[in-house]
């Protein structure tokens, strides 16, 4: 039978990207009936839930089903402070790992995939799902740039312990092996997730086997620093990253696929 995809979308102040993220939407050329969609608003200032709400209607019309719900966490930033702050950025990620979970949890029905897409990803080819599916791997993530042929954008896909973004992947081939990902646009196979696989709220792998595994391959000198200040783990997407890997599974990434986040 066709696979069927749920895809999911964590909200917040998004009411000026809806427009565009339902029209990137309506253009896939995978099958609308075999697409569902979730929503989750939280701790938004605007008409997000509201807007969302009054498209309901029409997308069930159009798509296997689409549902929303709401969940709050009290979390604002400060004023005029950005998003990647230092002292803000693990506060910030832990509800943003629990808001990605309430998702999942609410929305996971009968799927075969989960493709998580965040709203302000402004440009994707209309054959993605077709891609993914393509490359007969259970964990891929594009390349998340802010113009083509750029910097990656979502550094927080990468190997060695962040020493490679995709960025410097892109002469390796179009599928690269990762031990971390972002989830700007993150494709998981459903089971997985349904197996125990989350975006940890809290800083997971301390003792992962993958944390061991390149303790023995770095340089003895960067042992060594390691060891003087030692690894914490990581949160939310990176730490699903190293979650499928001690579950078992590999990450993988798209190098020469790039999608277009707003620049922001």
């Amino acid at each position: 039978m066709p696979d069927k995809v749920l895809i999911l979308t964590p909200l917040k102040d998004a009411e000026e990207l809806l427009e565009g993220y339902f029209a990137r939407l309506y253009q896939l050329t995978y099958p609308a009936q075999l697409i569902s969609l979730g929503f989750l608003e939280s701790d938004s200032a605007d008409n997000t839930f509201a807007a969302v709400s009054q498209r309901l209607p029409e997308l069930n019309q159009r798509f296997r089903s689409a549902r929303l719900w709401k969940r709050d966490f009290g979390f604002r930033l400060p004023p005029g402070v950005p998003r990647w702050r230092f002292g803000y950025q693990l506060p910030r990620r832990t509800v943003l790992a629990k808001s990605r979970n309430h998702l999942l949890f609410h929305a996971l029905d009968d799927e075969d995939w989960v493709l998580w897409m965040d709203v302000d990803v402004m440009e994707y080819p209309v054959d993605i799902i077709e891609r993914f599916l393509a490359t007969g791997k259970d964990i891929v993530t594009p390349h998340c740039v802010k113009r083509y042929g750029g910097k990656s954008f979502d550094l927080n896909s990468w190997r060695d312990k962040g020493r490679l973004h995709l960025h410097d992947l892109r002469g390796e081939g179009d599928l690269v092996r990762l031990h971390a990902v972002g989830a700007t646009m993150l494709w998981v196979k459903a089971d997985i997730h349904r197996d125990g696989l989350i975006f940890p709220p809290f800083l997971y792998g301390k003792q992962s086997s993958l944390i061991r595994w390149y303790n023995h391959l770095v340089p003895r000198r960067t042992v060594i620093r390691w060891r003087e200040k030692p690894f914490r783990g990581e949160i939310e997407t990176e730490g699903l990253g190293i979650m499928a890997h001690d579950m078992g599974y590999e990450c993988w990434g798209l190098p020469n696929l790039e999608v277009i986040h707003r620049d922001a």
